[in-house]
C-alpha cells in the first residue's frame, strides 16, 4: 500500500463542503472582537477564545507594534541561544507573581508546552497519569514521555475514584505526574483539584494543570483553577497559553524554581525552539496588564456566559452547565450539527461545530463561548436565532 492511499481515500470533508455545511477554515477578513468580517458579512462572533475581548484592544496592539519598533519581528533563535529578550524575562517573573509561583518559563505555543514538560520531567520507570478528557497537547506530550520508556495511564473524566484505582497499581516510591486540564475546553467544566491533590499525597504523586481556558476566566482576579479553589499553595504546577486570555500567541509554566530550570535547562521543546516573538510577548504583557487593571472583565465573562446558558436552557435546548465562558449546547447528531452550524452562520452567527468522533456519539454540539465584550444585543440576537433554527430543526419544541 502507498504511504498516501490513506489521504486519498479520505473523503469526509469534500462531501461535507459539497452539501454546503463545511464550518472549518473559514477565513476572518476584519476582526472587532464580538463581531467579525467573513465573505463580506459582519458576524456575531460566538466561537473564539477571546475570553477578555483583547485581541482588538487598541492598547494590546500597540504594544505589538512598538515591540516590534524596538526588537524587530523575531528573535532568530531559541531560547537557551540567541532568543531570549527582555520582554520574555520580563513576561516571566510578572506571571510567576501573578500565579503566585516561584518561577516561570515561556514556551513558543500553548501547545508544545505540554510537549515541553510532561516528556522533561516524567521518565524511565516513571508515570503519566492522564484525566481521558485532557486536550490534545497533553496526549501528545504524554504519548512523547510513553515513547522515551515513561508508563502513561488514564482515568475516567473528571472521576477521581477511577483516579484513585489507577494510582494503587503504582508503585509508591516511583515518581508519577497527574495531569488534567483546569477548565476542559469541550464541556467546560472544572476540574476536582481539591480531591486530586489529596491523592497526589496519598500515593506520592505530583499534579500539573492546564489552565488555557482558566487563566482571565476563573478564581480571583481571573488567577485560574487553582485560586478558584483557594488551593495555590498546594499546586504544583500549572501550564497555560496566551492565545485565549492574553489576547496574543505563546504558552506558559508556573512552579517551584529548581522544577522550571530543570525543565529550562532538558526541554527539547524549549532548546531547539526558536523563541516566542517580540509582538506576541508584548501583547500578552499588555493584556496582563489590563486583566490585573480590569478585574471587572472576568466578572462580566462570567454574567455573558450564565446569561446564555440560563436564555438557552429557556429555549428547550440542552445546555452543559458550567461557570466557565464555555456554553456547550448539545445537538446529538453529525448531520443536524453541520446544519444548525449552516443556518447561523447564514443568519450571522459563528459558533463551533463538535461531531463524532471527537465528542461520543449523542454529545454533537455547537460549541459556544463568550466574551467580556459581547453586549446584550448580541447575546439576545444569538438567542433568537438559535430559538428560531432550533424549532425549525426539531431540537426544541
Amino acid at each position: 500500500m502507498d504511504l498516501f492511499d490513506k489521504c486519498r481515500a479520505f473523503t469526509r470533508a469534500d462531501e461535507v463542503k459539497a452539501a454546503g455545511l463545511y464550518p472549518y477554515f473559514r477565513a476572518i477578513e476584519e476582526s472587532e472582537g464580538p463581531v467579525v468580517m467573513i465573505e463580506g458579512r459582519k458576524i456575531i462572533m460566538a466561537g473564539s477564545n477571546n475570553y477578555l475581548g483583547l485581541t482588538a484592544d487598541p492598547r494590546v496592539k500597540q504594544a505589538s507594534l512598538d515591540a516590534v519598533e524596538r526588537y524587530g519581528t523575531g528573535c532568530s533563535g531559541s531560547r537557551y541561544l540567541t532568543g531570549t529578550l527582555t520582554l520574555h524575562n520580563d513576561m516571566e517573573e510578572r506571571l510567576a507573581v501573578f500565579l503566585g509561583k516561584e518561577s516561570c518559563l515561556l514556551f513558543s505555543t500553548g501547545y508544545q508546552t505540554a510537549q515541553g514538560i510532561i516528556p522533561t520531567l516524567v521518565q524511565r520507570g516513571e508515570f503519566v497519569v492522564s484525566d481521558k478528557d485532557n486536550h490534545a497537547c497533553i496526549v501528545a506530550g504524554n504519548l512523547m514521555a510513553k515513547g522515551a520508556f515513561a508508563t502513561f495511564e488514564r482515568y475516567k473524566h473528571n472521576d477521581m475514584v477511577d483516579l484513585e484505582r489507577q494510582l494503587q497499581r503504582l508503585p509508591l516510591d516511583k515518581g508519577k505526574l497527574i495531569v488534567s486540564d483546569g477548565v476542559f475546553s469541550t464541556t467546560g467544566d472544572i476540574v476536582d483539584l481539591p480531591q486530586m491533590l489529596d491523592l497526589a499525597k496519598k500515593y506520592n504523586a505530583r499534579v500539573l494543570i492546564d489552565d488555557a481556558h482558566a487563566t482571565g476566566v476563573i478564581g480571583p482576579g481571573g488567577k485560574g483553577t487553582a485560586a478558584y479553589y483557594g488551593l495555590t499553595n498546594e499546586l504544583d504546577m500549572t501550564m497555560g497559553t496566551f492565545s485565549k486570555t492574553f489576547a496574543s500567541l505563546g504558552g506558559f509554566v508556573v512552579g517551584e524554581r529548581s522544577v522550571i530550570n530543570y525543565i529550562k535547562h532538558h526541554s527539547p521543546a524549549l532548546i531547539f525552539s526558536a523563541s516566542p516573538t517580540p509582538a506576541s510577548v508584548a501583547a500578552a504583557i499588555a493584556a496582563l496588564d489590563i486583566l490585573e487593571a480590569e478585574p471587572w472583565r472576568v466578572d462580566k465573562l462570567r454574567e455573558n456566559a450564565d446569561y446564555m446558558r440560563k436564555g438557552f436552557s429557556e429555549l428547550g435546548f440542552k445546555v452543559i452547565m458550567g461557570e466557565t465562558g464555555v456554553v456547550p449546547v448539545i445537538i446529538g447528531d453529525d448531520t443536524t450539527s453541520f446544519i444548525f452550524w449552516k443556518e447561523l452562520f447564514d443568519a450571522g452567527v459563528f459558533v463551533n461545530v463538535f461531531i463524532s468522533p471527537g465528542v461520543p456519539q449523542g454529545l454533537q454540539m455547537l460549541r459556544t463561548s463568550y466574551m467580556a465584550t459581547h453586549e446584550k444585543e448580541q447575546l439576545d440576537r444569538i438567542l433568537e436565532i438559535c430559538g428560531d433554527i432550533g424549532r425549525k430543526l426539531g431540537v426544541i419544541e
